[in-house]
């Protein structure tokens, strides 16, 4: 009887232990997998003709291939490539190989024996070509192989003759992507070499190609060459004088390639020193270089000129008299310097004589010029910038005032010079070339005065009907110096104009003449009288405050009074008034000043140089007192002290806002968690557990705030945020379990916080020694408790743990900034409503500025209130955003209303919304790692990925609109 049950024990026991090998054909998925393999072969066999398997083929390549299966699916395809009489075929297998060996997780050490050994047996040069490339993909996915690397650069010497250019071309870039400084090579079939036989580097091999007889191969050549320079190898300067020759080649890629070429090695030897033909004469090689490129500015292809232009922009190491050159108006051809016509006619003039006519070319240049005596880098660089302002293409106009921009900044006398040729391009035909003129004289600005008749063209630009090129010269004319008093009132005069035909630009004409007053003082100051319309003897009416235009001029003369101490002298009294209603108006706009006379001591006390550092020392001092703060008989006090103070220094406005919503948050806290709420039976408390839901509501929408509303903040700050957000979720989860709403909603909770754990302990490893002693911290050291305690225990661990722990210290970063946005139109002052008929549609106009907003275009959205509480969100278009500064942003859009009939008009409300996407949790793991208390996890919802949200940025604006029944 032992022994009978023994054998079956024994045969229980075996049975147990073969399950695992009777489940290992359950392998079949595994190897089921390469299936795919064994199906592409059974298509290929099916296959007729070549048409056919040229079909298969093409459908399997639109199908993925996993990678346990590529290996199989290389083996049937060369298996097949060797059975294979059509060319076609064989070329989607080999295209088909290279597309495999880029998968990834497969390493194609395995198939570079078979690529080759086709490459030596293919007859077609169009297969042979694709090999290559496919050998160049294979290559590019073992560079930690040496050994192969060296047998794939062998295999493009050795098809470096052949006589197809494709082959050529693909020879080339493999070894331009493939091919090392110390790789020694032997060209033993090549028909185009000076030598064979001798161990030769690869930047020698492909340089012999850059006399190729196809075209397309010297354009390879060229590129194959720039490779090398892009993989850290360094060309040799032997290569120059063969790129020089390629600039006059007939072909426009092989220029436009050789121009690139030759840049490099500009600026890989600059102080070379490299003679010049037909002379005894040694030139830096950045200098001759830089004349050449400059020849190429007059090339007959357009790219090529653009290429030519963009690349004089980076060669900052040229000398200063070659710079000039580029600038130089003289006409040179064939070496004869070409005389203008104005110059001629005075010669004409003094001798007495004028052409008769009757003699062929009588009044043609006698001058000759001994072609031994010109540098014929001046014939290079002659004019270059000159011929590429006057292009007939606005791409190369463009390229142009780029590349002089970019000069202009590293040398302050060529910006003196090119100040012309820039002013004359603000008339160009072409809005994109004037917007672009007028931003690089911007940025060159600090090195520049204007001339008044300058300055008369510059500021005949602001007649312009275009918002974007009126605006970019207010900013210009913001950041340039004027020369005299008739230069300020001549700007004043202009902007004025602008403010009266278009007076949507007052706030720009307004800043611009801010500015324009600091700027220059001394030079306001003589216009004052007559700018104030003031008498010495006599009193003036006193102007309407309601002009804009009248504020324009004072905005410029107060801006002036700042720096210059004597000019409050001259103000009426009337001035005085307008100076304190301005300063509390447009605060922004006129700086704090001493004005004597009727009691007015208006100067700012807290425009000391240690205001901003004691304010954001008390800022500090505000946040570390937190930790001590006990009670709530004075709730939101520490909030508003730092409000006031952000109002009071606008430099630390981010950074006080930032600690005042952060303040909020432990107060709403510590609110929630009084101990009359919790010392509370649980039926008793249902109205304070309104209280605490909202409570913890409102905190998670703050923390929000502050994670995505307030830019500069360091991996410490955005840590102290999640947990306080950490908090309010517990706060939540405790509420959720006090609510008694049943055990299924309660699971789920639990399952979420434990994510939510999961994730912050994930994301904030390196911050988690500065949070010890925290909520967080205490929860972490029972996490692994919490993860299989019943969720009633663990909500009673949360509840005593959020009660215990202390407020978390913040540290202020070195700068915040907080998102901002200013809607200037509509104003929302007008009293007349906006007119249209029921079911159709008005488009409202929309311009704000946005302040330190990181990527407006996916962000910023507009919404619009209607009176019945309905609400639409606007996403603008990429277009409708410009970026007149840093850290500046303009949005210029049109809103479209409809609404059915009312009775009277009523008002709308028209406000920017940031977006936002809390991706936070993305990294935690899937619940189904830990099935925690329930035994299925398929009634749990998925994790939260991403929390998507919007957050008022913007003060709202009113607008009157009266949408009237349609006439029948």
């Amino acid at each position: 009887m032992a022994a009978h049950l023994k054998k079956r024990v024994y045969e229980e026991f075996s049975h147990v232990v073969q399950i695992p090998h009777e489940e290992a054909p359950a392998k079949k998925l595994r190897l089921s997998k390469p299936s795919k393999s064994a199906a592409l072969h059974i298509d290929l066999c099916k296959a007729t003709n070549s048409t056919d398997a040229l079909q298969s083929l093409l459908q399997f390549a639109r199908k993925p291939v996993e990678v346990e299966s590529v290996e199989g699916v290389v083996r049937i395809l060369l298996e097949h490539y060797y059975k294979e009489a059509d060319n076609s075929v064989r070329l989607k297998i080999a295209s088909l190989l290279g597309l495999l060996s880029k998968t990834q997780g497969f390493s194609p050490d395995c198939i570079v024996d078979d690529a080759i050994n086709t490459l030596n047996n293919e007859k077609s040069h169009q297969v042979l070509a694709q090999l290559l490339d496919t050998l160049l993909v294979i290559g590019t996915q073992l560079p930690e192989s040496p050994a192969v690397r060296q047998r794939l650069i062998e295999m493009a010497c050795k098809h470096l003759s052949d006589t197809y250019f494709g082959v050529r071309n693909k020879c080339l870039k493999l070894l331009g992507c493939l091919g090392m400084m110390d790789t020694s090579l032997t060209k033993d079939s090549e028909g185009q070499g000076t030598s064979s036989g001798g161990a030769r580097d690869v930047q020698s091999i492909i340089s012999d190609y850059f006399g190729d007889q196809d075209p397309r191969v010297r354009t390879a050549a060229l590129k194959a060459m720039l490779q090398l320079h892009e993989r850290g190898i360094k060309i040799h300067e032997i290569i120059y004088d063969q790129a020089c020759r390629l600039l006059s080649d007939d072909y426009e890629q092989v220029r436009s390639a050789a121009v690139q070429i030759v840049w490099v090695l500009s600026q890989l030897y600059p102080e070379s020193i490299v003679p010049i033909p037909s002379s005894n004469e040694e030139i830096r090689l950045v200098d001759d270089a830089f004349g050449k490129i400059s020849h190429m500015v007059s090339d007959g292809s357009w790219m090529v000129r653009v290429q030519a232009a963009k690349t004089l922009g980076s060669m900052l190491q040229v000398s200063p008299h070659f710079l000039e050159q580029t600038l130089d108006k003289k006409l040179m051809s064939d070496l004869r310097r070409k005389r203008t016509a104005h110059e001629r006619a005075k010669e004409l003039f003094t001798s007495g004589e004028f052409s008769s006519g009757r003699k062929w070319a009588d009044d043609a240049p006698k001058e000759r010029l001994d072609t031994n005596t010109v540098n014929l880098i001046a014939s290079g660089a002659c004019g270059a910038f000159v011929h590429g302002l006057e292009d007939e293409m606005f791409e190369v106009r463009i390229a142009a005032v780029e590349a002089l921009s970019q000069l202009a900044r590293s040398s302050a006398s060529f910006a003196e010079k090119c100040l012309d040729f820039l002013v004359d391009m603000f008339n160009d035909e072409i809005e994109e070339v004037r917007l672009q003129s007028i931003h690089v004289l911007r940025e060159i600005s600090t090195h520049i005065t204007l001339r008044e008749d300058q300055l008369d063209t510059v500021l005949a630009v602001l007649e312009d009907s275009s918002r974007d090129i009126r605006e970019a010269l207010h900013e210009l004319i913001c950041y340039t110096n004027v020369s005299t008093k008739e230069c300020v009132q001549l700007a004043l005069l202009e902007l004025l104009k602008n403010l009266n035909k278009y007076p949507t630009d007052r706030n720009s004409v307004w800043k611009c003449l801010k500015f324009l007053g600091s700027r220059h003082p001394t030079l306001v100051l003589p216009l004052v009288p007559e700018l104030l319309s003031t008498h010495p003897y006599f009193d003036t009416p006193e102007p309407d405050m309601d002009d804009p235009a009248y504020i324009a001029v004072l905005v410029l003369v107060f801006n002036a009074a700042k720096s210059c101490p004597t000019m409050p002298a001259l103000f009426s009294d009337h001035t005085f008034r307008h100076y304190a209603y301005l300063r509390d108006s447009l605060s922004h706009l006129v700086p704090p000043l001493r004005l004597p006379g009727n009691g007015l001591d208006l100067v700012d006390s807290r425009c000391g140089s240690g205001s901003v550092e004691s304010a954001q020392l008390f800022l500090q001092q505000s946040l570390n007192r937190v930790s001590t703060i006990q009670n709530l008989e004075a709730p939101g006090a520490q909030d508003l002290d730092l409000q006031r103070l952000g109002e009071l220094q606008t430099e630390l406005a981010g950074a006080a806002d930032f600690c005042a919503t952060y303040l909020r948050c432990q107060l709403l806290l510590m609110k929630a968690l009084q101990e009359k709420l919790w010392n509370m039976a649980v039926p008793l408390c249902l109205k304070q557990n309104v209280t605490a839901t909202a409570a913890a509501q409102q905190i998670l929408e703050e923390t929000y705030k502050l994670e995505f509303l307030y830019s500069g903040l360091e991996s410490r700050q955005v840590a102290t945020i999640h947990h306080v957000r950490l908090q309010a979720k517990a706060l939540q989860l405790i509420l959720t379990a006090r609510s008694r709403q049943g055990l299924d909603p309660l699971i789920s909770s639990c399952e979420k916080f434990l994510q939510d754990m999961e994730s912050f302990q994930r994301l904030f490893l390196a911050e988690l020694p500065y949070l010890q002693d925290s909520f967080v911290d205490q929860l972490l050291e029972l996490l692994p408790r919490l993860s299989s305690c019943k969720p009633v225990e663990l909500v009673r661990i949360l509840q005593s743990t959020l009660r215990q722990s202390g407020l978390l210290q913040l540290r202020l970063p070195e700068q915040i900034h907080r998102a901002a946005a200013t809607i200037i139109e509509p104003t929302g002052e007008s009293d007349n409503p906006l007119k249209f008929t029921t079911g159709l549609v008005v488009a409202l106009d929309i311009d704000a500025t946005l302040e330190h907003v990181q990527d407006p275009q996916n962000t910023v959205k507009v919404q619009v209130l209607y009176p019945d509480g309905q609400s639409h969100v606007i996403h603008p278009k990429p277009g409708d955003f410009r970026k007149p500064g840093p850290d500046r942003h303009r949005l210029i859009t049109q809103v479209y209303l409809s609404h059915s009939a009312w009775t009277e008009p009523s008002q709308i409300e028209v406000r920017l919304l940031l977006a936002y996407s809390s991706s936070s949790t993305s990294l935690s793991s899937s619940p189904a790692s830990r099935l925690g208390w329930s035994d299925s996890i398929d009634g749990l919802p998925p994790p939260e990925l991403a929390v998507e949200g919007t957050i008022p940025f913007s003060k709202p604006v009113k607008v009157l609109i009266m949408p009237k029944p349609a006439r029948r």
